[in-house]
């Protein structure tokens, strides 16, 4: 929504709604005005995660208005809105939830108005809806809950609770304070002792809880607790997460470390995320060019040489591409010679060439691809631009035993980082990963080597420790075999090895 197109040295102001958490739960277009953002004006209850959205030389101010604690006045908050706008910058106004639920956009619009500053306001998922779906609760039912109504909970004096009482599903936003005087009311007015009642403090979040009880014994259930924030929900669907839960978000409160290449995409996380899952990614392999590019630059020369060109990697259609294109060629290059690749990632990095695979195997491993392989081998030529060093063996050999000649060529190089990442390393020490993820052997192998190292340099005797309560997921056999070796277990095993098989079963494990 677009109001008010005044002229403020091109600057402007968006009231954007952050919806009950992080960036998954955040529209496109948010997205969009944070990663421009000039100041950001951001409210107490926005999840941490986003304010990494803003560029490094983004002013953040905390203007966060806390129950019982400091708070930033709104004629503040109006303050800085209209004098950061008139200074010609970009400003992101970030509140919790949807701007128009219970946000007080009204009077920072009415001041942005009245100066003549231009604004823009971006709608967000309110925790109203939201935290009844995290806690398995739907707010409607055939049967159950033909309607619901939202209310706010600081002053229950104002509200009209004989007409609240009657309805089916009453959700009641900032209440924790006065959970014993709205429990008192609705009583008053005829509802049941027994009326379920469901406590969603921090819904969406990994430290979500869930308070369950009826109006007889929920003010006595959550005594002593911090009620705040909170999502009240009241009626008869309460019971109805006990059929949803497990199906609501799986991963809600779990904790995933995600063992990746340097600077790899995010997909993976992007995954894990709209699970539920909270994710520490961290380095386990670097990857960089071969230590010589003769090997890689004579086979491009000679293309025409080749009948089959093999990648397996999404790393292999990267290097050998670029060194397509430094060698001045380009995919017309390559219009006599078939391509196979391992795996569905593979296949898109290709695409994304505009190049066509002739043939992937059907079970994504480079082992499938001898079995399945379009035509005999006898006689055919594969040029196979690989990892440099300790990479597997076994498809070159079985390449070579069904006939073919391979030639290895040395395409890129992956190595160990120098140390373990920071955020990955206070995670495992303090026993807050749930999951640890594998996606190659070598992440393995590296994970191993890291943490033994960052060990040495603190606590001797703990390397196990660090790993016996975590659940290990692997992408596939291979490595499994590896986890094995070195953990002696493996938990979850994908099964489609891919990254999108490897979500699926561990949101299958938790579910």
């Amino acid at each position: 929504m677009l109001i008010n197109p005044g002229k403020t040295k091109g600057g402007k102001v968006y009231l954007v709604g952050a919806g009950p958490g992080g960036s998954a739960y955040l529209t496109l277009r948010g997205q969009e005005l944070l990663a421009q953002a000039e100041v950001l004006v951001y409210d107490a209850l926005i999840d941490s995660q986003l304010l990494q959205l803003v560029p490094s030389s983004c002013l953040k101010l905390d203007v966060g208005k806390r129950g019982g604690g400091v708070s930033t006045p709104q004629e503040r908050i109006n303050q800085y809105l209209v004098a950061y706008c008139l200074q010609g910058k970009q400003v992101v106004r970030l509140k919790g939830g949807d701007p128009f639920i219970f946000g007080r956009s009204q009077e920072e619009m009415a001041a942005l108005q009245a100066v003549g500053c231009p604004f823009e306001v971006v709608s967000g998922i309110s925790s109203a809806l939201a935290a009844p779906l995290f806690a398995g609760i739907p707010l409607t039912d055939k049967v159950l809950s033909s309607c619901f109504g939202v209310v706010d909970g600081h002053n229950p004096a104002v509200l009209d609770w004989e007409a609240l009482a009657r309805l089916d599903t009453l959700v009641i936003l900032m209440g924790g304070g006065t959970l014993g005087q709205i429990v008192h009311l609705l009583q008053e007015q005829g509802r049941h002792s027994d009326c379920p009642v469901a406590i969603i403090r921090h819904g969406g979040r990994v430290e979500q809880k869930i308070f369950k009880g009826n109006l007889g014994n929920i003010v006595a259930a959550t005594a002593g607790e911090m009620l705040s924030p909170t999502v009240i929900v009241i009626g008869e669907v309460v019971n109805l997460n006990n059929n949803f839960m497990h199906l609501v978000l799986p991963l809600r409160g779990k904790t995933v470390l995600v063992t990746r290449a340097a600077q790899q995409s995010t997909k993976f996380t992007n995954l894990l995320q709209e699970q539920g899952a909270t994710v520490i990614e961290m380095a386990a392999l670097e990857i960089r060019p071969p230590s010589s590019w003769e090997g890689l630059d004579r086979a491009i020369t000679n293309l025409e040489y080749f009948d089959w060109l093999i990648l397996t990697s999404a790393n292999g259609v990267e290097y050998f591409c670029n060194r397509l294109a430094t060698l001045g060629k380009d995919a017309r290059a390559l219009g006599k010679i078939k391509i196979a690749v391992v795996g569905k990632k593979t296949a898109t990095y290709l695409q994304q060439r505009q190049l066509k695979p002739d043939f992937i195997p059907p079970n994504f491993v480079a082992d499938s691809l001898v079995e399945h392989f379009p035509e005999p081998l006898l006689g055919k030529k594969i040029l196979f631009p690989r990892v440099e060093t300790g990479g597997r063996e076994v498809l070159v050999t079985e390449l070579g035993d069904g006939g073919a000649e391979v030639v290895e060529v040395a395409a890129y190089e992956s190595g160990c980082p120098a140390a373990i990442t920071p955020a990955a390393w206070s995670a495992l020490e303090q026993g807050k990963i749930d999951v640890v993820t594998f996606a190659s052997s070598k992440t393995v192998r590296n994970f191993y080597q890291l943490i033994v190292a960052a060990v040495r340099k603190n606590e001797e005797g703990k390397l196990q420790s660090l790993w016996e309560k975590v659940t290990i997921a692997s992408i596939g056999p291979q490595t499994s075999k590896t986890c094995e070796q070195i953990f002696g277990r493996v938990d979850i095993e994908a099964q489609e090895y891919t990254l999108e098989g490897l979500t699926t079963a561990i949101a299958t494990y938790y579910s």
